[in-house]
């Protein structure tokens, strides 16, 4: 698989501390996200951004990429999908955090939709728990047995989490926010919710300001632990 890459904003303060991670929907790419690390750059101006473009070609959008196919046939298509993308992205945050002369510590995730999906999976998994998970209009993947022993074991961090969801959300419907809220719970993943009003498949100015400010607070409280 090739090697990950997508655009970048450095810090406002010149002096990189902090790397956020975006990681887009189904059927976009990297430049769908990253400006919104310029609107966050006032309450994390010593945070990097980048946002690497999915590694697929997308099967059903002509220029955009995905992170794995959903063909909406297959009830484990999510799971498998996941999984398979995951090495990928793995790689991806290790070399970006070197390159930056970062440690795992100082990383944060945020996805979109499909997006979401990744952040939540590889996130959870990581040997150094990030610093906070912001999860857009996305789904905590499971497998069909939903969380059996096997899947909990999986779980070896458990970073903050905000899950951000329109309630006017026709592709993903805003009950996902409440599935994946249960789901990490159970996991005892430290979980919470912002429903944003009338708003579909996407993200709204309020979306926007809370989850700019989760980070700022995840990134104060760990520099200061």
């Amino acid at each position: 698989m090739a090697e990950l890459d997508g655009p970048r904003i450095e810090p406002r303060s010149g002096n990189t501390k902090q790397l956020v991670v975006f990681l887009h929907g189904y059927g976009a790419d990297g430049n769908d996200l990253i400006e919104i690390g310029r609107a966050w750059a006032a309450l994390l101006p010593d945070a990097a951004f980048v946002s690497p473009h999915a590694p697929r070609p997308c099967g059903q959008a002509p220029v955009g990429r995905e992170w794995f196919p959903l063909t909406f046939r297959d009830p484990n298509e999510r799971w498998t999908g996941v999984n398979a993308a995951a090495p990928g992205l793995d790689a991806f945050l290790d070399a970006e955090l070197k390159r930056r002369n970062l440690p795992p510590s100082a990383l944060a995730l945020v996805g979109f939709s499909q997006g979401t999906m990744l952040a939540l999976h590889v996130g959870l998994r990581c040997a150094v728990p990030p610093v906070a998970i912001v999860g857009y209009s996305g789904v905590l993947v499971m497998p069909a047995d939903a969380i059996s022993d096997a899947f909990a074991a999986e779980i070896v961090s458990r970073p903050p989490v905000l899950l951000i969801h329109g309630d006017a959300d026709d592709l993903i419907p805003v009950q996902a926010v409440f599935h994946a809220a249960q789901g990490l719970a159970a996991l005892e993943v430290p979980v919470q919710w912002h429903i944003s009003s009338g708003i579909g498949h996407g993200i709204d100015q309020e979306g926007l300001r809370h989850g700019g400010e989760f980070l700022a607070r995840q990134f104060a409280a760990r520099r200061l632990g």
